[in-house]
């Protein structure tokens, strides 16, 4: 494997681990102020191993719940990167994409459609 090639999938590496950081950090609280049945500040529609996106594009905007098995995926890898580049790292809540959202929809389609047929194969 070539330098190039090393260095991008350790830059890849290191952007999911701040993704992820970055994700936990607003999962934070103290269980002495809530009950076990009271919201820790995650949306009711965000299931367990989800997250939330936001796909924005100048002012057309839309959020999604996707499984944290997209992070592995090249395609929303590459957006995580413009994502960085765009936004960086410093903001609570979704996290914000750079693409329109019938964009977005077409690659978690695509997504959806290759881990399917990983599961039948």
């Amino acid at each position: 494997m070539s330098k190039d090639r090393t260095n991008g999938k350790n830059e890849k590496k290191g952007i999911v681990k701040k993704l992820r950081k970055s994700l936990l950090l607003g999962k934070k609280f103290s269980m002495d102020d809530q009950s076990e049945n009271e919201s820790r500040d995650v949306p009711e529609d965000v299931k367990k191993g989800h997250f939330a996106v936001i796909a924005m594009d100048n002012d057309e905007l839309k959020r999604f719940v996707v499984p944290l098995s997209c992070l592995t995926h090249p395609l929303f890898l590459r957006l995580l990167e413009q994502a960085a580049e765009v936004y960086g790292f410093d903001h609570e809540g979704a996290l914000t994409l750079p693409c329109r959202p019938s964009e977005m929809e077409r690659i978690l389609a695509l997504i959806y459609m290759e881990f399917a047929r990983d599961c039948l194969a």
